[in-house]
C-alpha cells in the first residue's frame, strides 16, 4: 500500500489500482494528489509473439491480402510488425497493408501505424470499437476482407456483426491477457471492497474487470462485489470499452471524455470527493469525512473501516439516535459481532477524534447520536 505524500484533493481516499501495464505511473498520480493505493493487479500480459495462430494469421494477410485492417491498440500493433520482423516477412506485411484500407481506433494505434511507415485511412473521434464498426456497416462488408487485431480479449460482437452482414474476418491474437501471477492482492481487494474499505477501483482495461468478477464469483463474493460497487466504492474506468462488462450488470461507473491515465486521474480527483465527501457542525466542531479519514476543524485524522462506518452512520441519519443493532448492521454489515465490539469501537472513535470526541454522544438504553450543531 502506499501513502500519500501531502494533503491533496484525494486526501483520505483510499483509491484500488487493478492495471497491469503502468501501474506504477498510475499508483504514482493518485498518490501525487493524496490518494492512498491499494494496488492489485487484476492481469497481465503474455506476448503471443512465437504464437502459431498469430504466425498463421500473418501469413494468411500475407498470402490473401486484406481489403480492411483494423488496429485497436497501439501496443498490440508494435507487437504484431515485430513479431512479422521477427520471422523475415515484416516488409512484405507492410506492403500488403499499403494497400488496404486502415482504420485505426485511437490516437495510440494511429502513432504504431505510422511508426511502421504507414498512413491510416481514418480514426474515429471517440476511440470506440463500436463507431469503427458502424462505419464499416455503412460502407457495406460483403465479401470483403477484414483484418482484425485484437485487444487481449475476443472481439466476439464486433466479430459476429461483421461476418453476418458478409465479411471474411481474420482475428489477429497479438497479445493476451491472463489472470496475475500472484491473486492474493486481488483476492484480498475483492474483500475490501465488499467491505466498503475502499472508496474507489480504477480499471484501464475490460479484462482486468472480468478478471475481479470472475475471482469474486469464484469466492462466493460476486453479489456482495456488485453491491458495493453499485452502492459505495465509485468504479473508474479509463473508457466505454473497458466499463462494459460493470455496466451490463448495472453498475455506474465515470469515465473519462478521452482514454488516457492523465483524463482518467482527473476524473477520479473531479468525482470521487464531489460523491464521498460530507461536512457537518456537531456540537461546535466542524467535521468534514472523506473516504476513511476525517478533517476535525482542519485536522486531519485517520480512523479505521469500523469507525468509518459507526461516524458515518451517525452522520447520515442526521442526528438521530443509532441503537447499537443498528451500527452493527451498517458498519460490520455481514461480518460476525456483538454489541460490545460497537461500544469499543465507539470508544476508540472518540478517543481519535480527541477534544471533538465528545460530539458521539451516548444515549442511556437507547444508543448513540452526533451533538446537535451549536448556536
Amino acid at each position: 500500500m502506499s501513502e500519500p505524500s501531502s494533503t491533496e484533493p484525494l486526501a483520505g481516499f483510499t483509491v484500488a489500482v487493478t492495471a497491469a501495464r503502468r501501474r506504477e505511473e498510475l499508483t504514482a498520480l493518485l498518490v501525487r494528489r493524496g490518494a492512498r493505493v491499494v494496488e492489485a493487479p487484476a492481469i497481465r500480459i503474455v506476448s503471443t509473439q512465437d504464437d502459431d495462430q498469430l504466425r498463421a494469421a500473418t501469413h494468411d494477410c500475407i498470402a490473401s491480402p486484406p481489403d480492411v485492417v483494423v488496429a485497436t491498440t497501439g501496443i498490440g500493433f508494435r507487437g504484431w510488425m515485430e513479431a512479422a520482423d521477427g520471422w523475415g516477412v515484416g516488409e512484405q506485411l507492410r506492403e500488403r497493408f499499403a494497400a488496404s484500407e486502415l482504420l485505426t481506433r485511437g490516437p495510440k494505434a494511429k502513432g504504431a501505424v505510422r511508426a511502421a511507415g504507414l498512413a491510416e485511412t481514418w480514426s474515429p473521434g471517440s476511440e470506440a470499437s463500436d463507431e469503427v464498426l458502424a462505419r464499416l456497416l455503412e460502407q457495406g462488408v460483403t465479401g470483403r476482407r477484414i483484418a482484425l487485431q485484437l485487444h487481449g480479449e475476443p472481439l466476439t460482437g464486433f466479430t459476429a456483426a461483421l461476418r453476418a452482414a458478409g465479411a471474411v474476418v481474420v482475428e489477429i491474437p497479438v497479445y493476451r491477457w491472463v489472470p496475475a501471477e500472484d491473486l492474493r492482492p486481488l483476492r484480498k481487494l475483492v474483500e475490501q471492497i465488499a467491505a466498503g474499505q475502499v472508496d474507489c477501483v480504477t480499471f484501464t482495461s475490460a479484462p482486468a474487470v472480468i478478471s475481479l468478477l470472475d475471482l469474486a464469483r469464484e469466492d462466493s463474493r460476486e453479489q456482495a462485489l456488485v453491491d458495493a460497487l453499485s452502492r459505495d466504492v465509485l468504479a473508474a474506468c479509463v473508457g466505454p470499452v473497458t466499463a462494459a462488462p460493470l455496466e451490463r450488470l448495472s453498475i455506474p461507473t465515470v469515465q473519462p471524455e478521452r482514454a488516457r491515465l492523465g483524463a482518467l486521474v482527473r476524473t477520479v480527483v473531479e468525482e470521487l470527493p464531489a460523491r464521498r465527501t460530507r461536512t457537518v457542525d456537531a456540537g461546535g466542531h466542524v467535521l468534514e469525512l472523506r473516504g476513511h479519514s476525517v478533517l476535525v476543524d482542519g485536522r486531519t485524522v485517520e480512523l479505521t473501516a469500523r469507525q468509518t462506518g459507526v461516524l458515518s452512520a451517525l452522520v447520515d441519519c442526521g442526528g438521530r439516535v443509532l441503537s447499537r443493532p443498528e451500527l452493527l448492521k451498517v458498519a460490520w454489515r455481514d461480518e460476525p459481532a456483538d454489541e460490545h465490539a460497537v461500544e469499543m469501537t465507539v470508544a476508540r472513535l472518540r478517543t481519535a477524534l480527541g477534544p471533538a470526541g465528545v460530539v458521539v454522544q451516548t444515549v442511556v438504553k437507547r444508543g448513540y447520536r452526533l451533538a446537535a450543531a451549536q448556536l
